[in-house]
């Protein structure tokens, strides 16, 4: 798999993770072993066991394999893998761009976004969603048609907190059930995970985009979602939760008109290329059209 990062550099992934995933969804023998490892019950059955200490000799190898500074981190010493998985990066590595005009990333993550029709649908890749599915509200989700949906997709060696992109009035979190399919595309040509895998969103009304619908989906071995907060007032930058171990997704929709992405990023998804992006960073930006629909 190929991303670009900001400065349109390629950057190849994890072959031999893909052939695995290809084969598992891409057959009918390995849907039917795919059964029970995406149930609720097989991803709390995984937290427990990287809850647990022994999971702690799991860490130096996977700092290794993913080339991960922990000079980058708070120093502390870790109880458990899960411990180590969501451990806190220095304030200082993820310096949040402030100007008020400016839409920033939410978090670490792979980027790719797409424009939500006058329908309600958007594609992702080649599979076909709609806004209602997504949300399971329909009044909800015509609030967003002719907007934008951004999808974050993190992978393991990904900083696993997240941020609000902008000051404002954030409402409370409704969860809806589901399965843990893996984030990874390949996933996505076969299955619709977005509208099966457990999720969990609230709505910011923000001071300068309009209301931003604000989604953490889980993923393959991902078993708990952590939202810090309820109703409340919150900032831009203000750490918003964090994922357990695995692969997740961080979903942004904005309204019509309030947003307008930068190029690479909107390149990179017509070229079928998700972009690299860090917590903080420029996306975007204010659009100069006047439309507002908060």
């Amino acid at each position: 798999m190929e991303y670009r990062d900001r400065d349109g550099n390629a950057i190849h992934a994890n072959d031999g993770q893909d052939r695995f995933l290809e084969r598992l969804y891409g057959s009918t023998l390995g849907r039917m072993a795919l059964k029970p490892l995406i149930s609720p019950a097989i991803s709390q059955a995984g937290g427990w066991l990287l809850d647990h200490p022994i999971s702690r000799a799991a860490i130096a190898p996977f700092v290794k394999n993913n080339h991960i500074d922990l000079k980058d981190y708070e120093e502390q010493e870790y109880a458990s893998y899960n411990a180590f998985f969501h451990r806190q990066i220095k304030g200082d590595k993820r310096p949040v761009n402030q100007e008020k005009d400016i839409f920033i990333s939410p978090c670490d993550s792979k980027l790719s976004a797409y424009p939500i029709t006058e329908n309600g649908k958007f594609l992702v890749k080649h599979t076909p969603y709609t806004m209602e599915s997504l949300l399971q509200n329909r009044k909800l989700a015509e609030r967003f048609y002719g907007g934008q949906i951004m999808i974050f997709r993190l992978t393991v060696d990904d900083y696993h907190h997240y941020c609000y992109v902008d000051d404002g009035a954030k409402s409370g979190n409704i969860h809806i059930p589901g399965v843990f399919h893996t984030v990874n595309p390949i996933a996505n040509d076969v299955y619709p995970i977005y509208k099966e895998n457990t999720r969990e969103y609230s709505l910011l009304k923000s001071e300068h985009f309009g209301t931003i619908l604000m989604m953490e989906v889980g993923a393959l071995m991902v078993g708990k979602i952590t939202n810090l907060h309820g109703k409340t007032r919150v900032q831009k930058g203000q750490e918003k939760g964090y994922f357990e171990f695995g692969g997740s997704t961080v979903i942004l929709c904005v309204q019509k008109d309030q947003l307008e992405l930068d190029e690479d990023i909107r390149m990179n998804t017509a070229d079928g290329v998700e972009t690299i992006v860090k917590m903080g960073e420029q996306i975007g930006k204010l659009s100069k059209k006047t439309g507002k629909n908060n």
